[in-house]
C-alpha cells in the first residue's frame, strides 16, 4: 500500500511538473546544444528512413492492395504467394499468340521472340526486387524495429527522469523558502540529489545510444549502394534483352516497296527463304537550327556553379552569353575562352 501511495505521488508530481512548464510557472532543465542536434538527428533518421523505406516499396509493388496483402502474410509468418509479374503475363501472352499464328511466320515468329524477351524482363524484374527487398528494405526495417524503438523508448525514459528531477528541484527550493523544519530541507536535499543522479545515468544511455546513429548512417549508405547497384544491373539486363531482340527482329523490318515479310507471295511464309538480317530503316528527321544573337554581359555578382553543366562567375568579369531553345527562360547560355555552361540571368547585366 505504500509503494501504491508512492508511486502515485510520482506520477501526481510530474503531472504537475509538466503543466506548470507548459504554463510557464516552471523551470525546465535543458540539455546542451549536442544533445540536442543528437536528439533532432535522431528524430531526422527516423522520418526520412520511414519515408525512404515507404516510397521504395511503392517502387517495387505499386499496387497498395498487394503491398497489403503481403504485410499480413509477414504478420501471420505465413509465404508470400509466388504471382506472377506483368511482364511475365504479357511474355506469356505474346508466346501464345505467336504459337496460334504460327512461328514459321514472320509476325508469329516475332511474337513468340518478343513473348520470351518480356519474360526474361520479368525475370530479371523479380530478382532486382528480390535484392532490393534483403539488401536494403529488410536492414531499414531491422534498424526501425530494433535500434529506433530502444532510442524512443529511453528517450521517454529521460523525459520522466528529467521531469522526476525539476520536481526535486521545485520542493527543494520551497523548503528551503518556507523555513520548515531542517529535517524536511534534508529529505529534499536528499531527493534532490538521487533524482539529478538518475537523470545522469539516464542523460549518458540516451547519448551513447544517440551518438550510435552514425553507425546506422554508415550501415544504410552501404545498403544504398547494394539497391543503387541492383537497380543498375536490373537496368542493364533489360536493355541487353531489348538490344538482342532488336537485332532478332532486324530481319522483320517493314520498308516500302520491298517487305520482307512476305516476299513470294501472301500464302508463302518468309521461313521458307534464306533470311538476310538487315538494320530496321532509320528515320532522319532535319530540324532548322535557330539562329543564336550572342551577346557580351557584365557578371554583377560572383557565382559558384551547381554542377558541371553550369559556369562559375567573377564579378565585373565579361562573358559571351546566348539563349538556348528549350533552356529556362532565367537562365542564359554562357562561354568564356573554352569554358561553357548556364547562367542565372539575375546575375548578369546583358550589354547592348
Amino acid at each position: 500500500m505504500k509503494k501504491f501511495a508512492a508511486d502515485a505521488g510520482t506520477l501526481f508530481n510530474r503531472a504537475v511538473q509538466f503543466t506548470e512548464e507548459k504554463l510557464g510557472q516552471a523551470e525546465k532543465t535543458e540539455l546542451d546544444a549536442h544533445f540536442e542536434n543528437l536528439l533532432q538527428r535522431a528524430d531526422k533518421t527516423k522520418i526520412w528512413t520511414e519515408k525512404v523505406l515507404k516510397q521504395t516499396e511503392c517502387l517495387l509493388q505499386p499496387n497498395p492492395n498487394v503491398r497489403m496483402e503481403d504485410f499480413f502474410y509477414e504478420k501471420l509468418d505465413k509465404k508470400k504467394r509466388d504471382r506472377i509479374s506483368h511482364h511475365e503475363l504479357l511474355g506469356q501472352i505474346m508466346t501464345d499468340a505467336g504459337n496460334e499464328f504460327g512461328p514459321g511466320t514472320s509476325y508469329g515468329n516475332a511474337l513468340v521472340k518478343t513473348g520470351a524477351t518480356q519474360i526474361n524482363i520479368g525475370n530479371a524484374e523479380k530478382e532486382f526486387v528480390q535484392s532490393t527487398a534483403n539488401n536494403f528494405l529488410q536492414p531499414l526495417r531491422n534498424f526501425l524495429d530494433g535500434d529506433m524503438k530502444t532510442i524512443q523508448k529511453e528517450k521517454k525514459i529521460l523525459e520522466v527522469k528529467r521531469l522526476d528531477l525539476d520536481a526535486a528541484k521545485t520542493k527543494n527550493r520551497r523548503a528551503k523558502s518556507q523555513n520548515t523544519q531542517d529535517d524536511a530541507v534534508a529529505r529534499a536535499e536528499a531527493d534532490l540529489r538521487i533524482a539529478q543522479t538518475e537523470f545522469d545515468r539516464q542523460a549518458e544511455i540516451t547519448k551513447l545510444l544517440l551518438e550510435g546513429v552514425n553507425s546506422a548512417h554508415a550501415h544504410h549508405l552501404r545498403c544504398l549502394n547494394d539497391f543503387i547497384e541492383a537497380q543498375m544491373t536490373y537496368y542493364a539486363q533489360c536493355q541487353q534483352y531489348m538490344a538482342d531482340l532488336q537485332r532478332q527482329l532486324g530481319s522483320y523490318s517493314v520498308g516500302s516497296g520491298n517487305s520482307s515479310t512476305n516476299s513470294l507471295g501472301p500464302g508463302i511464309p518468309n521461313s521458307t527463304l534464306p533470311v538476310q538480317p538487315s538494320a530496321p530503316p532509320m528515320i532522319h528527321i532535319t530540324a532548322a537550327t535557330p539562329s543564336t544573337e550572342k551577346k557580351q554581359a557584365r557578371v554583377l555578382y560572383d557565382y559558384d556553379a551547381a554542377d558541371n553543366s553550369e559556369l562559375s562567375l567573377l564579378a565585373d568579369e565579361l562573358i559571351t552569353v546566348y539563349k538556348v531553345p528549350g533552356l529556362d527562360p532565367d537562365w542564359l547560355m554562357a562561354e568564356r575562352g573554352s569554358q561553357k555552361g548556364k547562367v542565372p540571368n539575375t546575375y548578369l547585366e546583358v550589354l547592348e
